[in-house]
């Protein structure tokens, strides 16, 4: 038995590690449930639209729903964090539309630690646009984002 919280912590974070590893893994998911994925983006163009290098800066984002192994819908919406003039944080905003996933290439440690509070998955983006990155989601070739940056890193 491990009496240390440290160790209980780390011990936690590979448990959860590893059950994300085995939903991502394998071939294409099998969809059962709607998902709302949401992704930064750098214009307006939906599933077309280049993915934004930070999360907290991206000016866009990409709001994609996916249901029974497709995509069901796709809207864009403004970041009007306190980045572009308004107020709160990226992930606050963000929190509100519920999402079930949030895909980036990277994003500040608040804004990681706000996203795994609450539930959300954040993965490591590793494609140049919104649809690219949508279906390797979908065919679970995307690992975990597992610690945040004090800036851009693409």
């Amino acid at each position: 038995m491990v009496t240390t919280d440290g160790v209980r912590d780390e011990e936690l974070e590979r448990l959860k590690s590893k059950k994300l590893k085995e939903m991502l893994q394998g071939a294409e998911r099998r969809w059962t449930a709607k998902e709302r994925i949401v992704i930064p983006a750098e214009d307006e163009s939906k599933l077309d639209a280049k993915l934004s290098g930070h999360f907290g800066r991206a000016p866009y984002f990409a709001v994609v729903e996916l249901e029974s192994g497709g995509i069901s819908s796709v809207h864009v919406v403004t970041n009007e964090s306190e980045h572009f003039g308004g107020f709160g944080q990226a992930a606050e905003a963000i929190l509100r539309l519920r999402p079930s996933v949030v895909i980036a290439y990277s994003m500040g440690p608040r804004a990681l630690s706000a996203f795994r509070e609450t539930g959300v998955a954040v993965l490591r983006a590793n494609a140049d646009t919104v649809k690219e990155v949508v279906e390797a989601y979908r065919q679970g070739k995307l690992e975990e984002l597992t610690e945040g940056c004090l800036h851009a890193h693409r």
